[in-house]
């Protein structure tokens, strides 16, 4: 009795031990197929086995299990892949892996029962039910594509062309489906009945996948868009080398005058650039509330140096700013301020428009639950978060007959917001962003490898000009045309082509891919629970 106890108990041991190897495997897999602390770009060929030991483990385990499991692979990986979330504030940290903790602490359980209710072909619907969480993730209040299995091919050109049908989401299910089909092919009920009978039986999905990955490569090395006679503008773009947010006023004062000596570097050159570009909030006291206001004589000193600086100048700034208004009925404020992350245009020291941000960060920049979790709230405003408005128009500028939009930091992450930008106009994306906060250049070079998705999807030019890195150019392929050094105070001036005439499937049709992967799995749904029933029943009278 105590031996056959012991070899329980032992066996019990060495599958938790099997089962917890296979987790950390695939979230190491995971992390180092993006942008990490030892891969600058990350290892991109990863990806296509990354999740192989998590389809794997879910033919091993038990539905009851899996809720622990899918729980401790979402804490693992994201801990691993988003690191450098603690260098902005601890609770940041905190808060993503508790998020991405229960996120597959629902998912992993979903996947299972996929296996149950469709024995021969479950690895299928985990492919359409990983692709639609991908998708799910990015909406709404906690909306975060950081780890979308597409953006690990982000330097692969031929691989990613495809983004330009079907966005991300194309690459995405490419990538993912080498994962769940080895799975299967290795899951233990398939080594009792022979490898070879499931290689047999499930050949047409592995052919239909194969010729799709053929077409992919295809598509890739002939579709990019041949803009050898487009015409080009020139945009200088400044990286300060400082998280602008940092310090008091005096401290801004030496931000505004690095900003001043790179831009006049710029400005030397011959021909000139059509325009300059500012990180975002890279000139933090309030433009446009100080000139009115003035209740602050030393930041309204600043913003006067600044709007004396611009009058002087020909060539149009970009900037990025804390527009701040007066808003009694929006605002908690005493003196009725309301702010928002906004970019402004100006032209001879007038703002000639502006851009609000639309899409912010959850918690550190918004959090619409003030009063149903209020010490969430608090805990918030303790560590002094700077919270935002949203901001509500899709503007495009138009300047000496440029149109261009300016997604701000975040906000270059999400296709839809690019999209409604190209839709309404814009042939150049000019993205502000800072992640100077990280301190890290596998957060800026992780933010900038979906920024080139942006590009690749609607078939336009993207720059970006960042605090302290990537600052860069990425021409309507995805390829990146010049790129300045991370943590330096430089400006990069760099010649983008303008490609107007295009208009890409998926500018047309947006996240159209993994609505019909929901929609596939909404109407399986009853399908499977009549079979899931009839086996059960037919099985009782067995």
């Amino acid at each position: 009795m105590n031996i056959w106890t012991d070899r329980k108990i032992w066996g019990r041991s060495q599958s938790l031990i099997i089962n917890c190897f296979a987790l950390l495997i695939g979230a190491l897999l995971f992390a180092g197929s993006f942008p990490n602390l030892f891969f600058e770009k990350g290892i991109a060929f990863l990806a296509w086995l990354a999740y192989f030991p998590v389809f794997w483990l879910l033919y091993r385990i038990s539905f009851r299990a899996s809720f622990f499991y899918g729980a401790l692979y979402g804490y693992v990986a994201y801990s691993l892949f988003n690191y450098w979330l603690n260098a902005f504030h601890p609770l940041a940290g905190v808060i993503v892996d508790v998020i991405y903790l229960f996120y597959f602490f629902i998912l992993f359980p979903v996947l299972k029962i996929a296996l149950v209710f469709f024995p021969k072909r479950g690895y299928l619907i985990q492919l359409l039910v990983w692709v639609s969480f991908e998708y799910i993730r990015t909406l709404g209040f906690l909306g975060y594509p950081y780890g979308i299995t597409g953006y690990s091919q982000w330097y692969i050109l031929p691989v990613i062309q495809i983004a330009s049908l079907v966005g991300v989401w194309g690459v995405s299910t490419l990538v993912l489906f080498p994962s769940v089909y080895l799975a299967a092919l290795f899951s233990r009920e398939n080594k009792l009945k022979g490898m070879h009978s499931f290689l047999i039986g499930e050949w047409i999905p592995a052919a239909i996948w194969g010729i799709c990955l053929a077409g992919t490569l295809i598509y890739g090395f002939m579709s990019p868009v041949d803009y050898t006679g487009a015409a080009t503008r020139r945009i200088a773009l400044v990286q300060h080398n400082t998280d602008p947010w940092r310090g008091g006023l005096v401290e801004y004062r030496r931000n505004f005058n690095v900003l001043q000596e790179l831009s006049n570097e710029a400005l030397a050159q011959n021909p000139k650039p059509d325009l300059i570009v500012w990180s975002e909030t890279a000139f933090v006291p309030r433009i446009e509330w100080h000139k009115q206001y003035r209740t602050d004589r030393e930041s309204w000193l600043l913003v006067k140096d600044l709007l004396d600086y611009l009058a002087l100048q020909e060539v149009p700034f970009v900037i990025g700013n804390d527009d701040a208004s007066k808003d009694l009925l929006l605002s908690k404020e005493l003196d009725g301020r309301v702010d928002y992350n906004a970019v402004m245009l100006f032209n001879k020291g007038e703002v000639v428009d502006i851009y609000r941000k639309i899409h912010l960060v959850p918690f550190t920049e918004y959090f619409p639950y003030q009063k149903q979790l209020p010490f969430v709230y608090n805990a918030l405003i303790h560590a002094d978060t700077h919270f935002w408005e949203k901001g509500t128009e899709v503007t495009v500028f138009e300047i000496n007959g440029l149109k261009f939009s300016s997604p701000i930091c975040f906000e270059d992450s999400f296709g839809y917001l690019s999209r409604n930008f190209v839709r309404n106009g814009a042939e150049l994306l000019v993205n502000l962003s800072n992640d100077a906060w990280s301190n890290s250049l596998s957060a800026q070079m992780q933010h900038f490898a979906m920024a080139v998705f942006r590009a690749v999807e609607n078939r336009r030019s993207m720059v970006r000009s960042t605090a302290s890195g990537q600052t860069c150019a990425i021409d309507p392929n995805g390829r990146v045309i010049n790129m300045a050094k991370p943590f330096a105070e430089i400006q990069l001036t760099v010649d983008v082509p303008i490609v107007k005439n295009v208009t890409s499937f998926y500018t047309r049709y947006g996240d159209f891919l993994p609505r019909i992967c929901i929609i596939l799995i909404i109407l399986m749904i009853p399908a499977a629970i009549i079979r899931y029933m009839i086996k059960v029943r037919n099985h009782g009278k067995d």
